[in-house]
């Protein structure tokens, strides 16, 4: 699968329409982006179930602003619309994987399920 590039445009609807997604923040003038870019684009080639996808954090500085992203490259990895990985730095080849298959494994339901219970708990206190 190709490597969708996000904008303030699609970013939002990606991320409700994708079971698993996995998005790259980075800036061509960051040297362990572009480090990183062909372990994303390798990794992307061998699980066709999964949205691969990379936001420009000079070009959509208001969602880098809006999620926060004051490192790069940073990883985030969402299963049925909910953020279950983020983290900034770049991996190697082999942590990557291992990262993208946890991800693929967590039950859907179950992840939902948790969010909406945190939810609740937090409009409760």
């Amino acid at each position: 699968m190709a490597t969708l590039e996000l904008t303030s445009e699609n970013f939002a609807t990606t991320i409700e329409n994708s079971d698993t997604l996995v998005i790259d923040f980075w800036a061509a003038w960051c040297g362990p982006c572009r480090m990183f870019a062909p372990v994303f684009e390798a990794t992307s080639e061998k699980h066709g179930d999964v949205t691969f996808a990379k936001l420009d954090t000079e070009a959509n500085g208001e969602i880098a602003a809006a999620l926060e992203i004051s490192s790069i490259p940073t990883l985030m990895a969402f299963r049925g619309g909910v953020l279950v990985y983020r983290n900034a730095g770049a991996m190697n080849a082999a942590g990557f994987e291992q990262l993208v298959n946890a991800v693929k494994e967590l039950d859907i339901d179950e992840v939902r399920a948790q969010a909406e219970q945190a939810k609740a708990q937090h409009e409760s206190e």
